[in-house]
């Protein structure tokens, strides 16, 4: 069955197992996109400050639903960007676990860190990660702490985990998405 609508592809492949991350923001982009569920198309969310862009492309989980209301973020880690709603299937590496704080209201805002998986050969491009460099998530926590900073808001990580407990996370958050789910008011990158 072909499935139309990205808010119903699942966040893990059935078949393969890997991520399906849709892309919002490719990697080197100041203007950050927002996927409309409503229209099925992504808008134009707000550009990010001068000499701020996104170093890895960054998108979201499909058919999941975190703490702050939207689906769960997800970056992938690739040394070309992708586009606006590209779907990548990926190797989760991990998570950043992280609390984001806006108008005094705190909810988890989590990241989720991978790498893309080529069609034909069904492994990461040469060269990728195979685990996650804490050294690397520490320069995309830092990243999300200046970039929330600079909006007024605080972002705080809790720890950074592997894939294990990122799968975990993954999960609760596909078992948020099911339908009967109250959502929550969304609090953005």
């Amino acid at each position: 069955m072909t499935e139309s609508n990205i808010s119903h592809i699942q966040p893990f492949d059935r078949e393969s197992g890997y991520l399906n991350v849709i892309i919002e923001t490719p990697m080197g982009s100041r203007n950050k996109f927002k996927y409309n569920e409503k229209h099925g198309l992504f808008m134009f969310d707000k550009a990010l400050p001068i000499g701020q862009t996104f170093a890895f492309d960054f998108g979201f989980l499909p058919s999941t639903l975190g703490e702050d209301g939207d689906p769960l973020d997800a970056l992938v880690l690739t040394s070309e960007p992708s586009f606006v709603g590209c779907l990548v299937p990926a190797k989760l590496l991990g998570v950043i676990e992280a609390e984001q704080t806006v108008e005094g209201e705190t909810t988890r805002n989590d990241r989720f860190i991978s790498v893309p998986i080529e069609a034909k050969s069904q492994k990461p491009p040469e060269g990728s990660m195979d685990t996650l460099d804490l050294i690397v998530a520490g320069n995309i926590a830092k990243f999300f702490i200046v970039y929330n900073d600079l909006q007024g808001r605080k972002f705080k990580v809790l720890r950074i985990s592997g894939p294990d407990r990122a799968t975990q996370l993954i999960k609760e958050g596909a078992a948020n998405a099911k339908p009967g789910k109250k959502k929550i008011r969304s609090a953005g990158a």
